[in-house]
């Protein structure tokens, strides 16, 4: 049974649209691949005087600009003067005013990483006391928005116009050269090109307003798009877009040549100096993202930028020739069809993208993790577990490829090239021969004869065309070649019928001949597609060919998020250095009493089992945050898990309190908080609240001088 094109088309471009919708709606916003890891003062601190400056550490140099940090008061006035410092290679100053009154403060910062990507978020400390504020403290960036996801939405369809563009033009100059002639593969690849130019013009635009306000109304300010191409971001942008007008030359050339008549030396010399020109063309399209990601910062650098580029490139050939190989398995006429040989050559070319792949791959793999924790601790690990996965699918489908591409190039195949091409010269020759008799026809005999033998041949032939295009809907396949063919089955049969002087009868004899010429071309035509597509062996790798591109798209999409998520060696990383420039907690198997306040109270909850001794670590025991520790044990010293256990703080000669404390359980009979906030000095009442069954519970306190 014969398959259209049109199906396949339209179920292709739903999962691109599902699988990209999915991607951007439901995947978090973008990481930033910077992240805060000190700050002095610290988060949550409450100082006794108010600082002279604010001091921001990074896990890796960012780019900060006038307004980046600042500070507000609790009634949201900036008290930060002048620009930020970069008082070292990853920590950043701002001064503040004098005499601050006390109170709780806010800090916020927007900067942009090395790797191009926003960084945001906000942090409080006090001085001399909290103090309510009317500042949110969020970290809210401005890629969460509109401007956010048009941003990804630009990356993407950039990563898929360069797949496209390269991949199917390397197919046709090392694959298939009769393919510079099919008018689909011109416009696939033209199209790649198309979508490329347009998606970095957007990004060009978007990219002010993506690393500052992330409002839609700034995206054509002139002062943020100036500040834009001073940036190493905004430098890789233009450069790409004057390597695309390389590259439309390229093209130009590529499709050109298809119309010109050349020997074999020309062809040779031509088809090297394609290959030279675009490889060099698509290597410098590939740097301009190396020179500005994730390649260009971190360990290596040097040696991860060449390695990206050649991953690029590797996948766009994978990627694009196979875009580029299912459009010429379907859309390509009969007479310029894709034969065995150019799969095969295919084959071979995708096999070599897949080594270098794997190879440039698990270097990328070790550069961003560092650790095999990290491929099940990190986002980006998880998610380069989920491409792994596609991209080991998409090998196997491969496979299948291969398998019927084997059995087409096999003797006994059902329907070879050779054979298309004998039984399309042979419908060719009928039809020019038929053409002639009935134009011999129509100026030799009467005019009433001439009319009734043309027209019942013409109303046969019209209907067996109808029921041939029936089942072959592919009209969108012809060559600039295949459209003179008419011109040239009427030419002569004009001239015969103006030789034999029979006038207007004559000339309307032609007419109705050079019809039935065509038409009887059209039926040879749809004759001859339905015999290809009757092949079991072609049908079948169309069927895997669409199997490969389905899972592409996908493979696509989610290395355009990786792109956009913080390396998980840059996350553990941030998390050690976190970890390490705080405070010292004491450990789950650590004897209770470690802190600067210990309190022992026993307990009794009336029921059976219900008798033990909760102790309570509370470091460093002063105003602001602290670590508190939950030690709970049976009589007999062993560690008792009760199924619910509170804590609440009281000031009663401030009437502050109670403030509730929900600890975290760490292990058996060992509960933890951090970061317990205690406003002021003064001699606070800890109230503990223990639950060891469903109706058993009791209230223990004792007072601990805090400040």
């Amino acid at each position: 049974m014969t398959q259209t094109i049109a199906p396949r088309v339209r179920i292709l471009v739903l999962l691109f649209l599902a699988v990209t919708g999915a991607l951007l709606a439901g995947a978090a916003p973008a990481s930033a691949h910077a992240a805060l890891t000190g700050s002095d003062p610290r988060q949550g601190t409450v100082v006794d005087k108010a600082p002279a400056q604010v001091s921001l550490t990074f896990s890796e140099p960012v780019a900060v600009s006038d307004d980046a940090l600042r500070v507000l008061d609790p009634k949201g006035e900036r008290v930060d003067k002048g620009d930020p410092d970069g008082a070292s290679g990853t920590t950043y100053t701002v001064q503040l005013l004098s005499g601050l009154p006390d109170g709780t403060y806010t800090v916020t910062y927007q900067v942009v990483s090395a790797d191009s990507h926003p960084v945001a978020g906000a942090f409080t400390f006090s001085v001399g006391a909290p103090s309510e504020t009317s500042v949110e403290a969020s970290a809210q960036s401005p890629d969460d928005g509109l401007i956010g996801s048009l941003y990804g939405t630009g990356r993407y369809l950039s990563y898929a116009g360069f797949a496209v563009m390269v991949g199917g033009a390397a197919f046709v100059l090392a694959c298939w050269r009769p393919g510079s002639g099919v008018r689909a593969v011109q416009r696939l690849v033209v199209s790649g090109w198309l979508t490329l130019t347009a998606a970095t013009l957007a990004l060009l635009l978007l990219r002010g307003s993506y690393t500052s306000s992330g409002k839609i109304g700034d995206v054509f300010d002139l002062t943020l798009l100036s500040e834009v191409l001073q940036t190493k971001t905004g430098a890789a942008l233009v450069s790409r877009l004057l390597l695309l007008a390389a590259a439309a030359l390229f093209i130009a050339v590529l499709f050109g040549s298809a119309q010109y008549q050349r020997n074999d030396e020309e062809k040779r010399d031509l088809s090297f100096g394609l290959a030279v020109g675009g490889t060099v063309v698509a290597a410098g399209l590939a740097a301009s993202w190396a020179m500005s990601e994730h390649a260009s910062q971190g360990i290596q650098p040097g040696l991860a930028m060449p390695v990206d580029v050649v991953h690029l490139l590797a996948v766009a050939a994978w990627l694009g020739g196979l875009t580029a190989l299912l459009v010429a398995l379907y859309r390509a006429p009969a007479d310029t069809a894709v034969d065995t040989a150019a799969v095969q050559r295919f084959s071979r070319l995708a096999f070599g993208s897949v080594v270098a792949l794997v190879v440039t791959g698990i270097y990328q793999s070790w550069r961003q993790l560092g650790s095999w924790s990290a491929f099940t601790d990190t986002r980006y690990g998880q998610l380069l577990l989920v491409k792994i996965g596609l991209v080991v699918a998409m090998v196997g489908i491969a496979y299948a490829s291969r398998r019927w591409t084997a059995r087409l190039a096999e003797p006994g195949a059902p329907v070879t090239l050779r054979e298309e091409q004998k039984e399309t010269a042979a419908a060719r020759s009928a039809t020019g021969g038929e053409a002639g008799q009935e134009s011999t026809r129509a100026t030799g005999t009467g005019k009433a004869g001439a009319g009734t033998e043309t027209t019942a041949a013409a109303s046969a032939s019209v209907s067996a065309a109808s029921a041939d295009t029936d089942t072959d809907t592919d009209t969108d396949t012809d060559t600039d070649t295949e459209r003179e063919k008419p011109a040239a089955v009427t030419g002569p049969a004009e001239v015969r019928s103006e030789e034999s002087g029979a006038g207007a009868k004559a000339g309307g004899g032609s007419t109705r001949a050079a019809q039935l010429a065509r038409q009887r071309a059209a039926v040879a035509t749809a004759r001859q597609k339905r015999l290809r597509d009757a092949d079991p062996n072609r049908f079948g790798l169309r069927r895997s060919v669409l199997a490969e591109a389905g899972t592409a798209v996908v493979l696509l999409a989610i290395t355009t998020v990786l792109t956009q998520t913080e390396p998980g060696r840059t996350e553990q990383e941030a998390e050690r250095t976190a970890s390490s420039s705080a405070p010292s907690l004491p450990s789950a198997s650590s004897a209770q009493g470690t802190g600067a306040v210990t309190l022992n109270m026993p307990f009794d909850t009336g029921g059976k089992n219900g008798k033990g001794v909760v102790t309570i670590d509370l470091d460093p025991a002063r105003v602001g945050g602290n670590d508190m520790h939950v030690y709970v044990e049976r009589t007999d010293g062993k560690a008792f898990d009760v199924p619910e256990l509170k804590v609440a703080l009281t000031l009663s000669t401030k009437d502050i309190g109670p403030l509730p404390v929900v600890p975290d359980r760490l292990a058996t009979g060992h509960l933890s908080a951090s970061g317990v906030q205690i406003p002021m000095a003064g001699d606070w009442t800890v109230e503990v609240t223990v639950r060891t069954s469903d109706i058993d519970q009791v209230t223990v306190s004792k007072n601990a001088q805090i400040g």
